[in-house]
């Protein structure tokens, strides 16, 4: 004989809810059978008196209450599993988003590390070879040893010191006081007479020279860089540039 491998098949996919129902409808059942298999002759222990024989029954309604119980129950169940499954899946979606989130951020940080290291690099860099270009010697400027370089050479320094005056300033006053000669001397005139007399380019007498000798060239009148800062920085003193004198001075 087959075995009815249904209604194995549907016990095993019933939960334990409907399980529990159907073994309460089975159990109204055994109970209605017990109770119309009385002997019509038995006594009850209230009263002794004599019990129909008549066979007792369920009604339509109390099968249709119980059938309609399993059912609530199942239904329950079916919404539970789904209930269950829709949130099992919105946690999953969360987990995923914030695993993707991380991802991001991790992906952000990497890249910003990434960036910052190449800057700190480029930094370091750029101060190496400042570095290399401040210990890298610079050429002294030089100056020919003739009139137009002495007088760019005292305009530097007369630069550098705040002292007044142009190149055409001066060219003109030391051709006129010495023709370009740094080693003239005035041997006629007052201060000659006095005993001082005027030396070198511009003509300066040793105590004028001395006063405004100007710090960092020689002290040598005759030098002709020396000569030109001095005689410079007097006019500039006496007359507001050698620029504004345009005869002895």
């Amino acid at each position: 004989m087959l075995k009815n491998t249904n209604i194995r098949r549907l016990s095993r996919s019933l939960t334990r809810h409907q399980k529990v129902a159907m073994a309460g409808v089975a159990t109204l059942g055994a109970a209605a059978l017990a109770f119309s298999a009385v002997p019509s002759n038995a006594e009850t222990t209230t009263n002794e008196a004599t019990v129909s024989t008549a066979k007792v029954e369920y009604g339509s309604d109390q099968i249709k209450d119980v059938k309609a119980s399993v059912t609530d129950q199942l239904a329950g169940a079916s919404l539970k599993a789904e209930a269950v499954k829709a949130k099992a899946a919105a946690e999953a979606k969360k987990k995923a988003a914030a695993a993707a989130a991380a991802k991001k951020k991790a992906a952000a940080e990497a890249a910003a590390k990434r960036k910052a290291e190449a800057a700190r690099k480029a930094k370091e860099a750029a101060s190496r070879s400042a570095q290399r270009a401040a210990i890298k010697p610079v050429a002294a400027k030089t100056y020919a040893n003739n009139l137009d370089g002495w007088i760019r050479n005292a305009l530097d320094i007369m630069q550098a010191k705040g002292i007044p005056g142009s190149y055409n300033g001066l060219y003109r006053n030391i051709m006129r006081e010495s023709s370009g000669n740094p080693m003239a001397i005035n041997d006629w005139d007052i201060n000659a007479i006095n005993g001082i007399p005027s030396k070198g380019l511009l003509q300066v007498i040793p105590p004028t020279f001395s006063a405004y000798h100007v710090a960092g060239t020689s002290w040598d009148i005759y030098n002709p860089v020396a000569n030109i800062t001095a005689a410079a920085n007097y006019a500039a003193d006496k007359y507001g540039s050698i620029d504004n004198v345009n005869s002895a001075y």
